[in-house]
């Protein structure tokens, strides 16, 4: 059985970029520890907001006026310190990187149900925990929902420090383990 670790949107433009939180800077080492000590079972998965020159014109645009993680920028890749596809290096043997087109992945919550048999955990950190961490936790919980889903908030960042603290008591009545 393996474990899954889920990183979320630790892409550039969410951390330094068009959408700064400098709350979300401050747990890059706690999630870099955190990959250094997985297992060798473990399968890391992240995950990447990705839009397009269009942005402003889809329905998440409209709600959040601001260009960001448009493919194919500096905005859009996964922080260095994290990234598994440095120096155009092939991905390490399971780990899996999924784009995402909305705050959820749906392709995450295919994987999921394609290994559901082998999946006994699956854990998730990264940012904005209001609205990307919960929507991939609450997709993995959908997706197996007998796989007990964690979030370790000390490796998470809200919007706000206030929205953070919300979104994981709206976890919690999910029936997602908070760490």
């Amino acid at each position: 059985m393996a474990k899954v670790l889920v990183v979320v949107d630790m892409q550039n433009d969410f951390l330094t970029g068009a959408l700064k939180n400098d709350e979300g800077v401050k747990v890059i080492p706690y999630i870099k520890k955190k990959l250094a000590e997985a297992d060798k079972d473990t399968l890391i998965c992240f995950t990447r907001d990705t839009h397009f020159e269009d942005y402003l014109e889809t329905e998440e645009g409209k709600n959040l006026p601001v260009k960001h993680c448009i493919y194919g920028t500096r905005g859009w890749e996964i922080t260095d310190e994290l990234n598994p596809l440095k120096n155009g290096q092939t991905l390490p043997k399971g780990t899996y990187v999924f784009d995402k087109y909305t705050f959820g992945s749906q392709q995450f919550a295919s994987f999921l149900s394609e290994h559901a048999g082998r999946i006994d955990e699956i854990e998730l950190v990264g940012v904005c925990t209001d609205i990307c961490v919960i929507s991939n936790a609450l997709l993995a919980k959908a997706a197996l929902p007998n796989v007990p889903v964690y979030v370790d908030p000390a490796g998470c960042a809200g919007v706000t420090p206030e929205s953070h603290r919300t979104a994981i008591e709206a976890m919690k009545a999910c029936h997602i383990h908070i760490r």
